[in-house]
C-alpha cells in the first residue's frame, strides 16, 4: 500500500477511536511536507475541527500521538499551526526498498477497476505528411495508452484516417491539372511530402484566380472550388477513373506515414478509413430522420436540433446529400462500438474540436446509442513554434521527418561539442543520436500538460542540464557506467541492513524512488503524462545529487556501500520503465 494511503487508513481509525466520528478517505488531506518544515507527510488539520470539536493544536498532538502509538511508522511529528507533520522511521523506507529488491520489474499497483479503453488517436488527412501538430497526438495517444495498459486495462489503439473529403480533392486536382505526371517514384519525393506539395499547390491556384477576378466575394464562388465539389461528388457516385487517382495517390501517403510511424515508435491495433465509416454514417442518419430525431430542410439537406441541450442546430448532410464530419463520427463511433463493446471510447484531438465533440456525444444520447456515454474527449491544446502558428494549406508546417532529422542533427551538434563521442564507433553515434533526438523532441512535447498551448523550442528541448529528455537519459547512462567500472549486475545478492543509517540526500532520493506509483497512478486518472515526465525529471535531478555528494563503489561501509547499489539499481530501472511509457529508448553510454 502507498505510504500516503497507509497514513490515511490509520488516521480514519484515529477519528474513529478518538472522536466517535466515522469519515470518508477523501476528507482527510494529505500531501508531502515543504522542505522548510521537518517531517515527510502532512495531515491538513483544519477541515477536521468540525469533527474532533477542538483546537487545532490539540486535535494534531491527539491524532499524532494515537500515530505513533498504533500506526507503527511514525518516529515522531510537529503541529504547525493546523498542520501536523509527520516524520517516517527510516527503517520503513529501508525495508520498502528491501522489497523491491526482491523484484526484477518495476512492479506497478493494478487498478481496482479494470476497464476496456479504445483509444483513437492520429487521425492525419491523407493530404498533407504529418507534421508538429500530429506529433503531439500521437504521442499523447500511444502514452496514454501504455499507461493505461500498465495499470492493468484492455486497451485497443485506433487510427481513423480521414481519407475523403474535399480536402482531398483539392490535392487530387492540383495533380490532375499538372501534367507532368510525378510520383515518388519518378521525383524520389516521399509520397505524403508530394501530395502535401499538391494541397499547397491548390491554395497557389485558387489564390492566383481569387486575385484575377476581383468581383469574386469567396472562395466558394471561384471555378476551381467548384471543380473540387464535382470532384467529391464524383467519387462520392464511384467514378471509376477519381477513385483510381483517389486509391493511386492515397496509397503514396500511406506508405509515408508508415515510415513516420515507424520512427516515432508509434503502432495502431486497427485503422478505420473515413471512406468506409461515412456510409454508415449516412445509414445512421437515415435511422434518425425515420426515429424524427434529424430534419430535413427545404433545400433537402438533414439537420439535428440541440437547442434543448445548449447547443444549436447542426448540419449532418449537405443538399447535395455529400457527408459532414459529423456524419462520418457517427459511423466510426458505432464500427468501434460493434468491433470492441469499450467502457471507454477516448478521442485524442486538440481543443479546437471540444464544440465538436460535445455535439457527437449528444447526437449519440438522442439516437439512444449504447456508446453515447462513454464518448471522452482528450482534449490537448495546440503547438505553435517560437515565430508563430503553423499553416498547412499555406506550406508553413514544421513538418514531422524533417522535424525528426532535425533534432537528430542537433543532438550529434550537442554531444560532439561536449566532447562525448571519442569512444563510439560511427554505428554506435548514429544510434545514439537518434535516440538523443527522438528522446529531446518527445520529453518536451510530453511534459507540458496536454491541455495546455504550448511552444515547442528545439533549443531548449535537447539541454542535457535541463528539464529534458536527454538530462534523464544522462542519469540512466551515468548509472550503468557505475556498474560497469565496478562490474556489478544484477545478479549480485545485495542485502540491506535495516539499521543502516541514511543522510539527508538519501531520504529524499528513496522517498522519491518509493513514490513511483504515485506518478502513474496521477497520470492515468489526470490522462496526463506529464505527471510521468515531472516524476522521471525530479527523480533524475535527486539521484545526481546523492551521486555528485555520495560516494557508492568507493563507500568503505559495507552496509552503506549495499544499499547504495540497490538504490541505484531501483532509480535506473524506474527510470527505464517509466521512460518506455512516454515512447523513450534509453542508452547505456552517453
Amino acid at each position: 500500500m502507498i505510504l500516503i494511503e497507509q497514513i490515511r487508513v490509520k488516521a480514519l481509525e484515529a477519528f474513529l477511536i478518538l472522536y466517535n466520528v466515522k469519515l470518508e478517505k477523501s476528507q482527510i488531506q494529505i500531501e508531502e511536507t515543504t522542505i522548510d518544515f521537518k517531517g515527510d507527510i502532512t495531515i491538513v488539520v483544519f477541515p477536521l475541527l468540525k469533527y474532533s470539536r477542538k483546537n487545532p493544536f490539540q486535535t494534531a498532538c491527539e491524532i499524532g500521538e494515537y500515530l505513533i502509538n498504533h500506526a507503527g511508522i511514525i518516529a515522531s511529528f510537529e503541529v504547525i499551526k493546523g498542520f501536523l507533520n509527520l516524520e517516517i522511521k527510516p527503517d520503513y523506507y529501508l525495508n520498502e526498498l528491501d522489497t523491491l529488491n526482491t523484484i526484477n520489474e518495476i512492479d506497478v499497483v493494478k487498478s481496482a477497476n479494470k476497464r476496456k479503453y479504445l483509444i483513437e488517436y492520429s487521425s492525419p488527412n491523407t493530404n498533407k505528411p504529418l507534421h508538429l501538430g500530429h506529433i503531439r497526438n500521437n504521442l499523447l495517444g500511444h502514452s496514454v495508452a501504455k499507461i493505461l495498459e500498465a495499470r492493468g486495462h484492455e486497451v485497443i489503439k485506433v487510427n481513423l484516417v480521414n481519407d475523403r473529403g474535399i480536402h482531398i480533392c483539392k490535392s487530387m486536382l492540383a495533380w490532375m491539372k499538372d501534367e507532368s505526371g510525378k510520383t515518388p517514384e519518378n521525383t524520389g519525393i516521399k509520397g505524403d511530402h508530394l501530395v502535401g506539395e499538391y494541397y499547397v499547390e491548390f491554395d497557389r491556384l485558387l489564390k492566383k484566380e481569387l486575385n484575377l477576378n476581383n468581383n469574386l466575394s469567396d472562395n466558394e464562388e471561384s471555378i476551381l472550388m467548384k471543380e473540387a465539389r464535382v470532384l467529391l461528388k464524383k467519387w462520392e457516385e464511384n467514378d471509376p477513373e477519381i477513385r483510381s487517382i483517389w486509391q493511386m495517390m492515397n496509397n503514396w501517403v500511406y506508405k509515408g506515414f508508415n515510415e513516420t510511424y515507424n520512427r516515432l515508435g508509434i503502432s495502431f491495433d486497427k485503422i478505420y478509413y473515413e471512406s468506409d465509416t461515412y456510409l454508415l454514417g449516412k445509414s445512421i442518419v437515415a435511422e434518425g430522420i425515420d426515429k424524427k430525431v434529424f430534419y430535413r430542410k427545404e433545400d433537402g439537406s438533414t439537420w439535428v436540433d440541440l437547442t434543448d441541450c445548449g447547443f444549436d442546430e447542426k448540419l449532418l448532410l449537405r443538399s447535395d446529400g455529400t457527408s459532414v464530419y459529423i456524419t462520418q463520427d457517427l459511423g466510426t463511433a458505432q464500427l468501434k462500438y460493434d468491433d470492441f463493446k469499450p467502457d471507454i471510447s477516448i478521442y485524442v484531438v486538440g481543443n479546437e474540436q471540444d464544440y465538436h465533440f460535445n455535439i457527437l456525444k449528444q447526437i449519440a444520447k438522442k439516437l439512444e446509442k449504447p456508446y453515447a456515454d462513454s464518448i471522452f474527449h482528450l482534449s490537448y491544446g495546440m503547438v505553435d513554434l517560437p515565430d508563430g502558428k503553423m499553416k498547412s494549406r499555406e506550406g508553413t508546417v514544421v513538418d514531422a521527418d524533417d522535424l525528426m532529422d532535425e533534432m537528430i542533427r542537433t543532438a550529434r551538434d550537442y554531444i560532439e561539442e561536449s566532447g562525448k563521442l571519442q569512444d563510439f564507433s560511427e554505428d554506435e553515434i548514429k544510434v545514439l543520436c537518434e535516440k538523443v533526438g527522438l528522446a529531446a523532441l518527445k520529453f518536451f512535447i510530453l511534459k507540458t500538460d496536454c491541455r495546455k498551448r504550448m511552444v515547442f523550442n528545439p533549443k531548449e528541448s535537447i539541454d542535457f542540464q535541463g528539464y529534458t529528455g536527454p538530462f534523464v537519459q544522462y542519469t540512466y547512462a551515468r548509472i550503468c557506467s557505475v556498474f560497469r567500472k565496478g562490474e556489478i549486475n544484477n545478479s549480485i545478492d545485495y542485502k540491506i541492513n535495516l539499521e543502516t543509517e541514511i543522510n539527508g540526500d538519501e531520504k529524499l532520493l528513496l522517498k522519491k524512488t518509493l513514490d513511483f506509483n504515485e506518478a502513474i497512478i496521477s497520470a492515468e486518472e489526470k490522462m496526463d503524462p506529464s505527471q510521468i515526465a515531472n516524476y522521471v525529471y525530479q527523480l533524475a535531478k535527486l539521484y545526481n545529487k546523492f551521486y555528485h555528494d555520495n560516494p557508492i563503489l568507493n563507500e568503505p561501509d559495507d552496509h552503506k556501500r549495499s544499499f547504495r547499489i540497490i538504490l541505484s539499481f531501483k532509480v535506473r530501472d524506474i527510470l527505464n520503465f517509466y521512460m518506455n511509457l512516454l515512447g523513450i529508448q534509453m542508452t547505456e553510454k552517453m
